[in-house]
């Protein structure tokens, strides 16, 4: 008899299994890596079996499973680490420059960065990242409905490369931080009966984005004007060039060059009450067998803030140069350059900023009475990442020198993103050594959403293989420590010209590809782990 029971749940583990392996496994970016320790050291596979207050964004549903009232606090700590090194191909040339000072040398030593509320991005340099979570629930002993409210982080990334000020990495994010932290989520939960719960939740999220980057332009164009200048003009300037097109009357400080910093762009933005919703399904018509379902939507979120552009001498002086001439101000008007280009231009600045939709699919099964298997399947709407816009509330003057290239508007600044919306798996197991200690193992191969030519150092998220530990520990009064752990390391290599936001060479790829024809190859390693106390109150 145990022995047909234990075929039949082996079977229905292994035919849950095939369904959910069905494609090939895809993915995601930040979704769901530090939401809860305890889902986090199951492989993040918990929609059919969420570990308390985390079922407010795993799987509402879940709540149901919970007596009487009930809080949960968390804890987080993280950081990432990003190696990144530069090589100058073979037969490198942008227009006349064959030496980019870039060549050989490696990016490293990079710090976290969060977004504080009100405060914005702090200054200060963090060795670690560290975060809080809250969680409430309500249930009255008897009555079908569970009510809850949570605290939490659905997605951080937090770049600081700002302690060297000669960072490689520089001209491609020396600070970029993207967050979203859900601060209320009005949640409910309904069991319709003993094997099947359906729930609701609100999350109402603070979104932050924030970049500071210098900038170059690598651009062919670029080079040849300024290989044109070095002839022309010689090292003492040309007499002539008055009454020509002034492409000496800058000086120095105005001669052309592909690998110059030609300036520094900063944004902060936030939105700070953004709604979306989770709808979860709960089945488990056996204590050993269980399925899960939640859908999260998504929002086209809209944040606005402040801006502000440094341009350096080189584009400033050679515009003035060209309409100081007699017949500058003739080429530049019909190659649509500004008059003139001020040192700092600032003002407000709106971006439609996507956080994309979400579905999780799962199931449990307990083979024998101590071992639990989790499966998940996860896809995010990652494909809504096509192109960001950032639009300004004027003319940008540093920006009108791309009209060159096409760029036309400049009170806007679109940047490629061309995401992809994928699946990916995640895998967990449980060991319930006694009545009050369980160990978790989980594991996550997350195959990166953005596609190796769309690669950028903005957000360097290669595909991943994460492997985490973790270990629930209650007390005599009913108190639960869920601790967990994860690792996520990933690799990339993007030869010259094989990814357009990063080190294409094409005439018109000016923005934004600061390592034009280099080799860029890197590590992204994430280590964090956190820690909930749940007990009843």
């Amino acid at each position: 008899m145990r022995a047909a029971r234990l075929w039949r749940r082996c079977a229905a583990a292994a035919g849950a299994g095939l369904c959910l392996i069905h494609s090939a496994a895809r993915a995601s970016l930040t979704e769901n890596l530090a939401v809860s320790p305890a889902a986090m050291s199951m492989g993040n596979a918990v929609t059919a079996d969420p570990h308390g207050l985390e079922a407010v964004h795993f799987n509402p549903a879940g709540l149901s499973k919970l007596q009487g009232h009930t809080r949960a606090d968390t804890v987080f700590g993280a950081s990432i680490r990003m190696t990144t090194s530069f090589h100058q191909p073979d037969g490198f040339d942008v227009g006349g420059f064959k030496e980019d000072p870039l060549d050989g040398t490696v990016s490293a030593h990079n710090r976290q960065a969060i977004f504080l509320p009100i405060a914005g991005v702090p200054n200060w340099r963090m060795p670690i990242a560290v975060a809080a979570g809250l969680g409430l629930a309500f249930n009255q002993p008897g009555s079908p409905w569970t009510f809850a409210t949570s605290v939490y982080i659905p997605q951080a990334v937090g770049i600081d490369r700002t302690k060297n000020p000669d960072d490689p990495a520089r001209f491609d994010g020396r600070k970029v931080v993207i967050q979203r932290l859900v601060y209320a989520s009005p949640s409910v939960a309904y069991k319709v009966s003993d094997t099947f719960s359906v729930g609701l939740a609100i999350p109402i999220a603070h979104q932050g984005f924030a970049l500071d980057t210098d900038m170059r332009f690598p651009n062919k164009l670029i080079g040849i004007f300024g290989k044109l200048q070095e002839a022309w003009c010689g090292d003492n300037g040309n007499p002539l060039d008055a009454f020509a097109f002034g492409l000496c009357g800058g000086g120095k400080e105005g001669r052309l060059d592909p690998f110059k910093k030609a300036g520094n762009m900063r944004f902060e933005a936030t939105a700070p009450a953004d709604p979306t919703f989770n709808i979860g399904l709960l089945w488990e018509p056996q204590d050993w067998l269980g399925f899960g379902a939640v859908y999260q939507s998504g929002s086209r979120t809209v944040l606005t803030g402040r801006y502000n552009f440094e341009a350096e001498p080189m584009f400033r002086k050679f515009v003035e140069g060209m309409y100081s001439s007699l017949l500058g101000p003739i080429a530049a008007a019909t190659l649509g350059l500004p008059t003139s280009i001020p040192e700092n231009q600032s003002g407000n600045v709106t971006l439609v900023l996507p956080f994309p939709a979400h579905a999780q699919l799962g199931f449990k099964v307990k083979p024998i009475d101590r071992l639990q298997f989790n499966v998940d399947a996860n896809w995010t709407d990652w494909s809504q990442w096509d192109k960001l816009t950032f639009q300004f509330d004027k003319q940008v003057k540093l920006l009108q020198m791309a009209r060159l290239f096409g760029q036309a508007d400049s009170s806007k600044l679109v940047i490629p993103r061309g995401y992809k919306s994928n699946i990916h798996y995640g895998f967990g197991s449980e060991i319930t050594v006694t009545d009050k200690l369980k160990l978790r193992f989980g594991y996550e191969p997350r195959k990166s959403s953005i596609p190796t030519d769309k690669l950028d150092l903005i957000a360097p998220l290669p595909d991943m293989k994460v492997r985490s530990l973790g270990v629930s520990y209650t007390t005599s009064d009913g108190t639960r420590f869920d601790i967990g752990a994860s690792v996520a390391k990933g690799r990339y290599k993007v030869p010259a010209n094989a990814s357009c936001n990063l080190n294409c060479t094409d005439f018109f790829n000016v923005i934004y590809n600061p390592y034009a024809g280099l080799d860029v190859q890197g590590e992204t390693v994430l280590r964090y782990g956190g820690v909930t106390m749940t007990h009843p109150f």
